[in-house]
């Protein structure tokens, strides 16, 4: 099946079974099955066997999955078999939280950049990163060849910070603003709001 058919939920759940199989990698397992990974993850394990099956051929009944294997061949769909560099845009709280988040290390992201708006900050030094100007987006992005950003700005400025970046040739943005933005086609953005997530939880409360 070619990947553009392949429906965005299952490749929403891709993620889940590497994270899955990493843990039990940690723990000196080297076989796992449909049934194990399902009890892990709240997901029945035909929907996990069918997910796989869009992309292959990934164990055999009776035996299950090496876990080496399966998550090699998972980080190759999900094209992180390389670190890939991600520009951040937004210098405040919640950027500071990201640069020192430990979590990208040895998952295929580094941030390489971050950029601020705010006179105050840009030239400041927070971790190893010197705070650029966003008025240099489009320059230095597209000069470094990033083709990923996160944006953690206000929601009044995320669509002009988007435009930047995708006119700066970035392809996938995850968007920490709590506002929708504008992309052309062949631009993923993924939205994070912890507002939105909340909200819906409290329907079920």
């Amino acid at each position: 099946m070619s990947m553009k058919n392949v429906p965005d939920i299952v490749v929403g759940r891709l993620p889940l079974y590497l994270r899955a199989l990493s843990f039990l990698g940690e723990e000196g397992r080297q076989v796992t099955s449909s049934q194990e990974l399902g009890q892990k993850l709240g997901i029945s394990p035909a929907q996990i066997r069918k997910d796989l099956s869009h992309f292959g051929e990934f164990g055999k009944q009776g035996t299950g999955y090496d876990i080496k294997y399966l998550s090699e061949q998972l980080r190759r769909i999900l094209k992180v078999t390389e670190e890939r560099e991600v520009a951040l845009v937004g210098a405040g709280d919640l950027g500071r939280a990201l640069i020192h988040y430990e979590g990208f290390a040895g998952k295929g992201f580094r941030i390489a950049l971050v950029f601020d708006s705010n006179p105050q900050k840009i030239g400041q030094t927070i971790g190893p990163f010197e705070v650029l100007d966003s008025e240099s987006i489009e320059t230095i992005v597209a000069d470094r060849g990033i083709e990923m950003a996160i944006v953690a700005v206000p929601a009044s400025a995320a669509q002009d910070v988007v435009d930047a970046l995708v006119r700066a040739g970035v392809r996938a943005i995850l968007n920490y603003a709590p506002i929708t933005v504008k992309v052309p086609a062949g631009v993923q953005v993924q939205y994070i709001d912890p507002v939105i997530h909340l909200q819906k939880m409290t329907y079920y409360l």
